[in-house]
């Protein structure tokens, strides 16, 4: 069960000299909780901007099966961090656990391939309310989350070499 967002870290940033090109991939089904997902994960990276030098690169795809293919064309393409968007919605079928075990697994491989930051903000729910709560709702905006996240990694190693 998600707690509040209260109980989240606070990140402290300490933004340097670096260009950073950030990926956003954000899969279209569930549009109407992804696009939110999307526009908070927009929001904190552009708000990122005013201090860092930050390019985006924005990437759709059809659903979050199809999101690990595209964080890795986005690798490959020179990204240092991808941020992942989508929503499975359990249903009366095995399929949410199909989905959701091969996202998980593909970004967590792809994040340790890459050396990279790699970002889960995949809402997981049982039913539609609780990607409502997620995404702009009562548990805050898990796109937002995973932009601080991404953000932080970043930072991070950063400080790691320098």
């Amino acid at each position: 069960m998600a707690t509040s967002i209260s109980s989240s870290p606070s990140p402290t940033f300490s933004f340097n000299d670096e260009h950073y090109i950030i990926g956003v991939v954000t899969a279209s089904w569930n549009n109407h909780i992804t696009d939110v997902l999307q526009q908070g994960a927009l929001d904190v990276l552009t708000k990122a901007q005013r201090e860092q030098s930050i390019e985006i690169i924005e990437f759709a795809v059809p659903g979050a099966f199809e999101i690990p293919t595209a964080a890795q064309w986005l690798f490959e393409n020179g990204c240092d961090a991808v941020i992942n968007l989508g929503c499975v919605i359990k249903g009366d079928t095995p399929h949410f656990d199909y989905v959701c075990n091969a996202v998980t697994d593909g970004i967590a491989q792809l994040a340790l391939k890459h050396s990279k930051p790699c970002i889960f903000g995949i809402i997981t729910t049982n039913n539609e309310q609780q990607a409502f709560d997620r995404a702009g709702g009562s548990l805050g905006n898990k796109g937002a989350e995973a932009a601080e996240a991404a953000l932080w990694m970043l930072l991070a190693k950063s400080s790691l070499e320098s």
